[in-house]
Formats: C-alpha cells, sequence, structure tokens
C-alpha cells in the first residue's frame, strides 16, 4: 500500500467533557436548585399550618356567634313511644311511670303529656311525641342533656326544647 498511512481517532460523539472550571459551576447551581426547593416547602407546610390555624381560630369564633337552643321549660321527645305502644292502656300507664322516673331524676316538673290516638282514627298532633314541662330551664336543659340519645325501647331517642306558648296552646305538632 505504499507510503500513505491511516490515523484513527476516536470520537467523542457529541459529548465534551466540562472543564473543571464548569464543573464546580454546575455543582453550585444544583446545590442552589436543591435548596430553594427545600425553601419553598418549608414555606409551603409553614403557610398550610397558619391556614389550618385560621380556619380553627374562625371556626370558634363562628360557633360563639351562633346562638344554641334557646332553653325552655318543656322539653320534647321524640322516638320514644309507637302509635301501638300509646293505644294499650296499661303500656301507656307504664310509660308514663317510665317517664315520671326517667324525667324526675333531671329536676321538678310540672307535667308529663303523651298525645294518644284517637280512637275513631283522626290525626292527632303529637303522636309518638313525649312532652315532660320543669318548674325551671335547669331542670329542662338537664334532661334534654340526660335523655338525648339514651335508648329507650330499642329507639334513639332526640330530645329537644319545645316552646312554651305552643305547649300551653295545646299545639303539639310543631
Amino acid at each position: 500500500m505504499g507510503d500513505k498511512t491511516l490515523t484513527v481517532r476516536r470520537a467523542n460523539q457529541g459529548t465534551m467533557q466540562p472543564k473543571p472550571e464548569q464543573e464546580s459551576i454546575l455543582l453550585y447551581a444544583q446545590q442552589q436548585i436543591a435548596f430553594q426547593v427545600k425553601l419553598v416547602i418549608v414555606m409551603l407546610v409553614m403557610s398550610l399550618l397558619r391556614l389550618n390555624q385560621l380556619r380553627n381560630c374562625c371556626l370558634f369564633q363562628v360557633n360563639m356567634l351562633q346562638p344554641g337552643p334557646v332553653a325552655t321549660t318543656v322539653v320534647c321527645l321524640t322516638q320514644v313511644v309507637n302509635e301501638d305502644e300509646l293505644r294499650d292502656d296499661e303500656e301507656f300507664e307504664d310509660i308514663m311511670d317510665d317517664m315520671r322516673q326517667e324525667g324526675g331524676k333531671f329536676g321538678a316538673f310540672t307535667n308529663v303529656l303523651i298525645p294518644r290516638p284517637s280512637p275513631s282514627g283522626e290525626p292527632v298532633a303529637g303522636l309518638g311525641k313525649v312532652f315532660l314541662k320543669y318548674g325551671d330551664t335547669d331542670g329542662s336543659s338537664r334532661a334534654r342533656s340526660g335523655m338525648n340519645g339514651r335508648k329507650f325501647g330499642g329507639n334513639e331517642v332526640i330530645a329537644v326544647f319545645y316552646p312554651e306558648d305552643k305547649f300551653d296552646l295545646g299545639d303539639y305538632g310543631a
């Protein structure tokens, strides 16, 4: 082949090795980015905590401003009795005795009223409810708190204050 020589060189396939000063700049930039990402995460977490504290504070203040139920001397119990129990005279008397005994645990009451079904089948206002009228709101408040959520005959009792004027007028349907 004569006096021609072939020189072979290895190709770097388009990548260049960074110079040492470029390497340190690149490393510094990566460290700064990592630091800034961590800083942003910390700031977001702190912001979320502050928002949660503000939310809790605002909810507390809103709850403090909203009035609770106005206490009356009358407590209305629902889900205590059913119509069939009220038709039977003996069972009705047992229920009245139970209500006098349970209601008396919370204070002196002046009246126990349980509307009964009409023999003619006509609708009766307040059917299935039990009304306990106390001498004062302290007794009725204790009764409402003490009886609400209790089980009676397998049912969970709901106890609420009832308007005194409606009770006194015989309006038991509210």
